[in-house]
């Protein structure tokens, strides 16, 4: 992922601000699983240190890694969009400290507030693009065969 997605390089420093001061601090050992694609999505993070892998189930193989993010990076996105069902599956692949938040108390503050909202809804597109791309690459480099076409 690249660091155009982090949350310094998106939010404005007081909707950094708001949305630290509302986060609980949490930690997950390697090899934790956050969520699992097409379970209810309810919250996000921020990752302040380590790697969250993010996952695609391939029926008849292990999960395929898509992406793997870090400092900064906001892990999940399916809050923010009905059905609130998460799309992929995200682990941790290290030791892991981050920003843990309520999906719909986020939602609230961003229809209470449309600068905010406006701010998040960037946030939450950048990474949207950048996962989508990240995805289709990854999946094209693990089983497309070789030659089959350009990534343009």
């Amino acid at each position: 992922m690249t660091s155009a997605t982090t949350m310094n390089a998106v939010l404005p420093v007081e909707h950094r601000e708001r949305l630290t001061r509302l986060a609980g601090e949490v930690s997950f050992a390697a090899g934790t699983r956050l969520f699992e694609e097409g379970r209810r999505a309810d919250r996000l993070w921020i990752i302040r240190t380590g790697t969250v892998a993010l996952d695609v189930r391939v029926p008849g193989r292990r999960p395929a890694v898509v992406a793997t993010l870090g400092h900064g990076q906001l892990v999940g996105w399916s809050w923010y969009h009905p059905p609130y069902l998460w799309h992929l599956g995200a682990e941790a692949t290290s030791p892991v400290r981050a920003w843990e938040l309520d999906g719909g108390t986020v939602r609230t503050m961003c229809a209470e507030d449309p600068e905010f909202g406006r701010a998040m809804a960037v946030w939450v597109g950048r990474v949207l693009v950048e996962r989508l791309r990240a995805s289709r690459v990854r999946l094209l480099d693990l089983y497309a065969p070789y030659g089959s076409g350009s990534l343009i």
